[in-house]
C-alpha cells in the first residue's frame, strides 16, 4: 500500500519566496510592489499580499495548544459558546417573560439592564429561570453596584445555584469618564471591594467590568480597543491586589466585554492576541497560570450599522458574529438589525438569535478548536496586533495607568480622533458602507420608522456635563443620514438627471457613479440612454424640472461638450462634471464649479448642495 500511495506535492517542484517576488515583479510592469500591494492597515502595521510558512516560524502565537498557557488558541478545549440576548422591558414582570421567551427560543445568556430598576426587582425578573443552566448578567448604575450583587447572590443561593451559576455583575465604575467626563462619585477601591464580598459567595459570578465595546462604539481602532482594554484589566489588578486580594482572586472576577468590527480577519486574530496578552499581564501579577485565562463576551458593533438600508446591518453583524465565533469567545451578543432607530420587535430579535444558531448548530463552527490556528496569515495578524497593543498599553502603564488617563481625558481624546479619522474615510469613500455612502437604494424613506436614536453606548444615555472630554458615539453613518433626512423633510426632493452624450462606455460609468453619488443624498436620479446633441440634452434635462444636471461623457470629449452644455443650460440648474479631466482648469476659467469624481469628499459636496437646493 505505501508503494502505491501517491504523494501529490512531490510531483511540483518546491518554490522559493524568491521566485514569487520576481513572477510578481514581471506582473506589476514597473509599478512599486509596496504601494500597489501592500495595505498600510490603520492599527499601524502592513500587510502582504502574501504570506509563507517562513513567516510563522518563531512566532509566540505559534507552539501552544488549545487551552494551554498562553491561551492564544482559547482557554478551553472546545469552541462552544453561549447566546446572549439583551432583554428589555419596563417592568420587572415584562423583562421576566421576555427573558423567558428568549430561552424557549434557544438563549443561554441574559443581559438584563436594571438601571431604571430597584435591586429588590430581581427576584421577579429571573423568576422561574433555571440559574443552574442559564447565564446571568446584570448592568445597573455603577452606584448601586453593591446592592444588585447581594440581590442577586440572593436569588442564586435561594436557588440552589452557587455553586454552578455563571454570570456578571457589570460594576464599571469608569462608565461617567466614558460617557460624561464625570468622575465616580465614591471611593473606587472602597466600593470595589465591598462588590467582590458581595459576590464572594458564588464562585462564577464576576464583578470587575472591562467595556471596551464603548470604545468600538465610539469608533476606535482594533489596536486601541484592545490596548485600553487590557490596560483597562490592569487597572483591576493593580487597584483589587492594592487592596488586599491575590491576583487569582481578582482575574477570576474580571470580565471582558469587548466589540466586534466589521474588519473580519482582524478581529479574528484581535481575539486570539487579547488571551495571549492577557495571559502574560496576569502572570506578571505573580497568578498561577490556570487564573490567566481571559473570560470574553463579544458584542457586534452599533458603529457601522446603519437606518437605511438597514437589513445590511444583518450582513456586517453576520461577519462580525462569525469572526469572534472562530475566535473562540465565550458568548456573543449578535444585536437586532434594526436596534438604532426602533425597538427591537420580535422579528429583528429572531434573526439575531438565529444568525448564531446557524453558524453554530447547523455550521458547526464550535466544533473545531482555533481553526485559524496554523494559518500563516492570521498567525502574522495576531502577532502584529500583539506588538501595536503592547506600546499602547505601555504607554498607558508609562503615564500613570487607565485610570489617571481617563480623569486627564487622553484615552477619550485619542479615541474620538479615531472616530473622526474614521468619519472622514467614510465622507471621502475610503471606507464603505453598503446602502449609505455607495450603492443606496434612492426610493427608500427612513423618516416615518425612526421611533428612537441608540446612543451606542449600552445601557443608560442620559446626557451630563464632564470635566474632561467625553467619548463620542455617533455611527459612522450619521452625517449622511442626516443629510438624507433633511431631504426627505424638504418640501421639494432635488432632481439630478443624467446627461449621457458620447462615448457609450464612459457615459454610462459615469452616470452610475454619478447616479450613486447624487443618491446618498436621496436625490431623485433621471438617467437617460444618451443624447445625440448637448441642445437635446439640456433641453430634457429642463423639461423634466432638473435641479442638477450631470454631464456624463469621456475626459477628451469634455473640452467640447461642457462649455456648450453649460452656456446651454444658463443657470437654469446647477451644471455638474462627472470627472476629473484633464481640461478642468480650463472649465473652471469658464466659470465651471462642480466637478465629482472619487478623490473629492462626497459628504461635503452632498451638503454643499443641500444647502443650494433644499427650500
Amino acid at each position: 500500500m505505501a508503494e502505491k500511495n501517491e504523494k501529490l506535492f512531490d510531483m511540483f517542484p518546491p518554490v522559493s519566496t524568491e521566485e514569487w517576488m520576481a513572477k510578481i515583479n514581471v506582473d506589476l510592469k514597473g509599478a512599486d510592489f509596496n504601494k500597489k500591494l501592500v495595505w498600510r492597515t490603520n492599527e499601524g502595521f502592513n500587510v502582504m499580499p502574501f504570506y509563507r510558512k517562513e513567516d510563522i516560524e518563531g512566532l509566540p502565537s505559534v507552539g501552544s495548544m488549545p487551552g494551554q498557557f498562553p491561551y492564544v488558541r482559547g482557554t478551553k478545549d472546545n469552541n462552544d459558546w453561549l447566546i446572549r440576548q439583551q432583554i428589555l422591558g419596563e417592568t420587572a414582570a415584562e423583562i421576566n417573560a421576555n427573558a423567558k421567551h428568549a430561552i424557549d427560543k434557544g438563549v443561554e445568556s441574559l443581559g438584563i439592564c436594571m438601571c431604571d430598576l430597584e435591586p429588590a426587582d430581581l427576584a421577579v425578573v429571573l423568576e422561574g429561570i433555571d440559574l443552574k443552566k442559564v447565564e446571568v448578567n446584570v448592568l445597573s448604575c455603577p452606584r448601586r453596584a453593591e446592592e444588585m450583587a447581594k440581590a442577586l447572590v440572593d436569588v442564586v443561593e435561594k436557588a440552589g445555584a452557587a455553586d454552578s451559576f455563571k454570570g456578571s455583575i457589570g460594576f464599571n465604575p469608569f462608565k461617567r469618564l466614558l460617557k460624561h467626563g464625570l468622575d465616580f462619585p465614591k471611593d473606587l477601591k472602597e466600593t470595589a471591594l465591598a462588590v467582590y464580598e458581595a459576590v464572594k459567595p458564588v464562585a462564577g459570578l464576576s464583578c470587575f467590568a472591562v467595556d471596551s465595546f464603548l470604545l468600538n462604539n465610539a469608533g476606535a481602532y482594533i489596536t486601541q480597543e484592545l490596548g485600553y482594554a487590557l490596560a483597562w484589566g490592569a487597572e483591576w489588578m493593580t487597584l483589587m491586589t492594592e487592596a488586599g486580594l491575590t491576583p487569582c482572586e481578582v482575574a477570576k472576577r474580571i470580565k471582558f466585554n469587548m466589540g466586534i468590527s466589521s474588519n473580519y480577519f482582524m478581529e479574528l486574530a484581535k481575539f486570539r492576541a487579547a488571551r495571549m496578552l492577557w495571559a502574560e499581564i496576569v502572570k506578571a501579577y505573580g497568578a498561577e497560570e490556570e487564573c490567566c485565562k481571559m473570560a470574553v463576551h463579544a458584542v457586534t458593533s452599533r458603529f457601522n450599522m446603519t437606518i437605511y438600508d438597514a437589513h445590511v446591518n444583518l450582513l456586517r453583524s453576520m461577519t462580525e458574529t462569525m469572526s469572534a465565533a472562530l475566535a473562540g469567545v465565550d458568548s456573543i451578543e449578535t444585536l437586532p438589525f434594526d436596534l438604532i432607530y426602533t425597538t427591537p420587535d420580535e422579528f429583528s430579535e429572531r434573526i439575531a438569535r438565529n444568525q448564531q444558531h446557524l453558524l453554530r448548530d447547523e455550521s458547526h463552527l464550535n466544533k473545531v478548536v482555533d481553526p485559524a490556528g496554523g494559518s500563516y496569515y492570521i498567525e502574522t495578524l495576531t502577532t502584529a496586533i500583539a506588538e501595536e497593543v503592547r506600546k499602547i498599553f505601555n504607554e498607558v502603564e508609562e503615564k500613570g495607568g487607565f485610570y489617571a488617563l481617563l480623569k486627564a481625558g487622553e484615552i477619550q481624546a485619542k479615541v474620538n480622533e479615531s472616530g473622526v479619522k474614521r468619519h472622514l474615510d467614510v465622507a471621502r469613500r475610503k471606507e464603505i458602507l453598503l446602502g449609505t455612502n455607495q450603492y443606496p437604494n434612492i426610493n427608500e424613506m427612513a423618516l416615518d420608522k425612526i421611533k428612537n436614536d441608540a446612543c451606542g453606548c449600552g445601557c443608560g444615555c442620559k446626557a451630563e456635563d464632564g470635566a474632561v472630554e467625553a467619548l463620542n458615539f455617533d455611527r459612522a453613518a450619521s452625517q449622511f443620514e442626516q443629510l438624507r433626512l433633511d431631504t426627505e423633510r424638504a418640501a421639494n426632493r432635488p432632481k439630478v438627471f443624467m446627461l449621457t452624450i458620447g462615448n457609450l462606455a464612459m457615459r454610462l460609468a459615469r452616470a452610475q457613479f454619478s447616479g450613486n453619488f447624487f443618491g446618498c443624498a436621496g436625490y431623485e436620479i433621471i438617467d437617460n440612454n444618451g443624447f445625440p446633441t448637448v441642445k437635446e440634452g439640456v433641453e430634457a434635462a429642463v423639461k423634466a424640472g432638473a435641479d442638477v444636471v450631470v454631464l456624463c461623457s469621456s475626459d477628451d470629449e469634455y473640452a467640447e461638450f461642457a462649455p456648450e452644455a453649460f452656456k446651454e443650460l444658463a443657470g437654469r440648474a446647477e451644471f455638474v462634471v462627472a470627472g476629473a479631466p484633464a481640461c478642468m482648469d480650463d472649465l473652471k476659467a469658464q466659470g465651471i464649479e462642480n466637478f465629482i469624481h472619487v478623490r473629492v469628499n462626497v459628504l461635503d459636496t452632498l451638503v454643499a448642495f443641500n444647502a443650494k437646493l433644499l427650500k
